[in-house]
């Protein structure tokens, strides 16, 4: 079962991309698609019998791999809780967002090729959630990588997808060589790649230390730090952050399959896999607390002012993923991997959600340029309502004996933001007051989104996109998103954009877009209520993981005994933030605009997400072009060419003018020649 799992996504991108035109648009979305639904009906029954206590672990050789000295590498898939958890997440999302795809996608020329590098991005993440060791596990890290740069860049004649996908694979490098020399690090501590080998000797090696430049270095803070330096690029950690938001220049299924269940979560699931690890060193859980909490505070902040439905829900993605991360920090992994559960789903939701909301508006993504949609495409607005709810973690608290209620981002959230306040530490705090404060950021910006598009009056007159829906130029492509329409000055209210729906009429999604949507609002409804025990409750947790992740259980009990006051708190900041948004963009729609006025410099600030793509365009991106610059000059063509190939032409090219003088077409000059020739050779005979 687990083989065709894994391997039935992949047999069906060679299928799709070998085949391509070859075999026409409908097969190749019915192979890929079909291959992903069969491997989500396998999944299912695997999660549920961990749930139920039916499965156990279990190791599936494939072959053998690499025999070399004492590095003893064999394919093996590992099916654990972990392992299942991760198996629903990304075969549940793959195969809804390859479905969403067959509508979003009905215009475009290349099919094929989009749903057989879809298959192959998820084979390749599932390549990585059922690594048995570390080389293993780092080959689905980079076929994810590989994939997300095939996919991002889909629209290859677009030169802003192109410099984005560049970007995303460039990023990633960064993180992939700290998390390299993390494995040829751990390989030279314990002497193998094995993951149960490396977390089983783990605890031994706490407190061992190495030199290096004549300082004493903590060998696992060494190990895990190098580690987690992948997990910061894979998973869009702050300083390893900036290629998440151009990611969207892909299409939006791509966007909603990166973001919720694919790439972005390969890094918490590392560390949650290698969670024995991180436990062994204190320092380093730390760090990964304080880049999680910055994290997470960070994107808010940034999502707070942007005018891209996707880019908000984009920075949404990268804050929550703080979230995940701080959460590990504390020791709180089950509900790290409890959040991610739930996240696939409400983010999957608004995602795609989102691309309905583009598809019904001709491509247009500025959300300036929405207004009033409710009523004309409900059911998308329905859903993405879920999805909103769900992410700001609307519900009630236990009180009493009522058992409360909630979407599933109140459980899983919730129990991130009382677990770092339960572990005591100083850094958890930190972490406890980061994620209230960006949990009301979340708030704001999520109903900030809801209320632009769905709510005041029409704005779609205003829209480029709109205008050539309405005078007949029907030649618009999903590509062209993204592409030269924010023409206008950035502003953070929509209130001056000339209303009106210029004659246009938004039209709500196929059923092929709207299923997947149905299916993923059931998720952000009930993903919470229904699983929150197994994932984060002592005595059910304890039994559900089984040693797949250290799960604390003190923490876990803990988490209840916190005051009323912690409890109470995310859902008074989601309140503040629902307030704030109703205020300024329903009943008093100009405040965005004083807002604005009174705060540029803060407001220019986050428009220019930190200012973070500036600074590394003058601390990395001038200096290695000036560099390649001076090589490519003074090295390449100064010295190389001018005394390799270039100069041997040269010479070759002086020596042929000069014997070529010699080439004078008379007979007596010939005859001379000869005759001098012969009298060299017998005064040399005659001198032997």
């Amino acid at each position: 079962m687990i083989q065709l799992i894994v391997f039935l996504p992949l047999l069906a991108a060679i299928v799709a991309g070998l085949g391509n035109r070859m075999i026409g648009n409908f097969p190749a979305k019915l192979i890929t698609t079909g291959a992903l639904f069969i491997s989500c009906a396998l999944s299912w029954p695997i999660f549920i019998g961990f749930l139920t206590g039916a499965q156990h672990s279990e190791l599936h050789p494939v072959l053998d791999w690499i025999h070399s000295g004492d590095l003893q590498v064999d394919w093996a898939l590992r099916v654990d809780a972990l392992t299942a958890v991760m198996l629903v997440v990304v075969t549940t999302v793959s195969s809804l967002v390859h479905l969403y795809s067959w509508g979003y996608m009905a215009e475009d020329d290349s099919q094929p090729r989009f749903f057989a590098y879809l298959s192959l991005f998820t084979f390749a993440m599932l390549m990585l959630v059922t690594a048995d060791n570390l080389v293993q596990m780092f080959f689905g890290w980079e076929g994810v990588g590989l994939a997300s740069y095939l996919l991002i860049g889909f629209w290859y004649h677009k030169p802003s997808a192109n410099a984005a996908a560049l970007k995303a694979f460039v990023v990633n490098r960064v993180g992939d060589f700290g998390f390299s020399l993390g494995i040829f690090a751990t390989f030279v501590v314990f002497n193998t790649v094995s993951i149960p080998a490396i977390l089983e000797a783990a605890p031994g090696m706490a407190g061992a230390t190495f030199g290096f430049l004549g300082m004493r270095l903590d060998v696992m803070t060494t190990l895990c730090i190098l580690l987690f330096i992948g997990a910061m690029g894979k998973s869009a950690q702050l300083g390893l952050h900036t290629w998440l938001p151009d990611a969207m220049e892909g299409p939006t299924p791509v966007s909603a399959l990166i973001h919720a269940a694919t790439m972005v979560t390969a890094g918490v699931f590392m560390v949650c896999r290698l969670s024995p690890m991180f436990e062994t060193s204190q320092t380093a859980l730390d760090v990964v607390t304080f880049v999680g909490a910055a994290t997470a505070i960070f994107a808010a902040t940034v999502g707070t002012v942007q005018n891209d439905i996707k880019r908000v829900i984009a920075y949404s993605t990268c804050s929550q993923l703080g979230y995940m991360f701080f959460a590990a920090g504390v020791g709180a992994y089950g509900a790290a991997m409890f959040h991610l559960f739930t996240h696939a789903f409400f983010k999957a939701l608004l995602f795609l959600g989102a691309g309905s909301v583009i598809h019904a508006m001709h491509h247009e993504q500025d959300m300036r340029y929405y207004g009033a949609l409710r009523k004309e495409i409900p059911l998308t607005f329905w859903a993405m309502l879920a999805g909103t709810l769900a992410i700001t973690g609307v519900g009630i608290i236990q009180i009493g004996g009522f058992a409360g209620f909630g979407f599933a981002g109140f459980y899983s959230k919730d129990a991130i933001i009382e677990s770092a306040f339960a572990s005591g530490s100083a850094v958890g705090g930190f972490a406890f007051a980061i994620g209230i404060l960006a949990a009301l950021l979340t708030s704001f910006y999520s109903w900030r989104l809801l209320f632009l598009t769905f709510w005041g009056k029409p704005r779609w007159a205003a829209s480029e996109h709109i205008q050539h829906a309405v005078h007949g130029d029907h030649h618009e492509h999903p590509a062209d998103e993204d592409a030269g329409h924010d023409t206008r000055p950035h502003e953070a209210g929509a209130h001056d954009v000339p209303t009106g729906t210029g004659g246009y009429h938004p039209h709500e999604s196929p059923w092929t877009m709207l299923v997947p949507l149905g299916v993923l609002s059931l998720g952000a409804i009930f993903a919470g209520i229904l699983f929150h025990g197994p994932f984060i409750e002592a005595e059910e947790g304890l039994h559900f993981w089984a040693g797949s992740i250290a799960f604390d259980t003190h923490l876990a009990h803990a988490i209840h005994e916190v005051p009323l006051w912690v409890k109470l708190a995310p859902g008074a900041v989601m309140l503040i933030g629902f307030l704030i948004a109703l205020q300024a963009y329903i009943r008093n729609t100009t405040i965005p605009e004083r807002f604005v006025t009174q705060w540029g410099l803060l407001y220019r600030f986050l428009l220019n997400k930190w200012y973070f793509d500036e600074l590394y365009d003058v601390l990395f991106v001038r200096p290695s072009m000036a560099l390649g610059r001076f090589f490519w000059k003074k090295g390449d063509e100064g010295t190389i060419d001018r005394f390799g190939p270039d100069g041997a032409a040269a010479l070759i090219v002086g020596g042929n003018r000069l014997t070529s003088r010699l080439q004078s077409g008379y007979l007596y000059t010939y005859a001379l020649v000869m005759l001098l020739g012969l009298a060299a050779a017998v005064t040399w005979a005659m001198a032997r």
